[in-house]
């Protein structure tokens, strides 16, 4: 049985644990406003642009000329996997879903006979992917969200040197890993293909309400998909980042609240234990003075 001096110790350290994790929990909790209003007013715009360049990219699919972002390589031999997590931990399972997913579909990928290599957004993923992939990790970027949350060009950074990185011929196909904000207690793990750039079936594509008219681009659809398709990668990277953002807080904040409600529990089992053992020394110190003047 602990002494009682163990048990205040006990008490005192809990009790200061619950101080950090609870002030964790209302900092988690400022910062997710604000993160999940950026990233739900994020979403439209992405979607939108994603979808407009679909509708333009069906039109140049196959065709010779078409830019190498749609075109490919014409090879998918290199994947390059993209995984967005946190610099921190004490999150829950936020860093470790991403782990686990890039871990599944490299291992998938290499069991199809492909070569993988793994681009690190954060510096959890890159500490826990570098046990197993270490020689696959080509890069690392580190401290995407400031104080005021992530700022476009930090997406513009990554962009250009996953494009340099494609020109270079580093990678056929490139796909990013990340956590989609739903609510602050859960975030769906979504990948999604980036380069080349997914284009829709003709048949998946949404049937239009009313007759499509046609349309004159100026300057042609090759040269305008040659400059958007550049800012449509940079656009789906802030996507990328502005949802793992929001998602990193919310399972942050989720966290410290459920360490918070457990370190109040513990508190409540250390100090009954306390008092019951206080007690029983107390009832053995009488007992024992009893005896004592009896004896006399």
């Amino acid at each position: 049985m602990p002494s009682l001096k163990d048990l205040r110790i006990r008490i005192t350290s809990v009790k200061s644990t619950r101080k950090i994790t609870s002030a964790m929990k209302m900092v988690a909790a400022s910062k997710l406003r604000r993160a999940q209003v950026a990233a739900e007013d994020g979403r439209p715009y992405a979607e939108r642009m994603e979808r407009m360049l679909g509708e333009l990219a069906g039109n140049l699919a196959g065709i010779e000329g078409a830019p190498k972002l749609i075109a490919g390589t014409g090879r998918d031999d290199v994947h390059l996997l993209v995984a967005f997590t946190a610099d921190r931990g004490l999150c829950g399972g936020f860093n470790g879903t991403i782990v686990r997913e890039v871990r599944r579909l490299a291992l998938d990928l290499r069991a199809n006979g492909k070569k993988v290599k793994i681009f690190c957004v954060g510096r959890k993923g890159a500490d826990a992917l570098g046990r197993d992939f270490k020689d696959d990790i080509v890069a690392r970027v580190t401290g995407v969200a400031g104080k005021t949350g992530v700022p476009f060009e930090q997406a513009q950074g990554v962009s250009r040197e996953l494009r340099d990185m494609y020109e270079r011929g580093e990678f056929d196909v490139c796909t990013i890993v990340y956590n989609r904000f739903r609510s602050a207690i859960s975030q769906v793990v979504t990948p999604q293909q980036i380069i080349p750039f997914p284009v829709p079936d003709r048949d998946d594509r949404p049937a239009a309400a009313e007759p499509s008219a046609g349309f004159l681009y100026e300057p042609e659809e090759d040269e305008i998909l040659a400059a958007l398709l550049p800012r449509n990668l940079s656009v789906q990277l802030y996507r990328a980042m502005l949802e793992s953002n929001a998602s990193e807080q919310g399972a942050r904040m989720t966290a410290m609240d459920n360490a918070t409600r457990n370190a109040g529990d513990m508190i409540d089992d250390l100090t009954l234990t306390y008092n019951r053992t206080r007690q029983a020394y107390i009832t053995k110190e009488l007992i024992e003075i009893i005896s004592g003047a009896e004896a006399l």
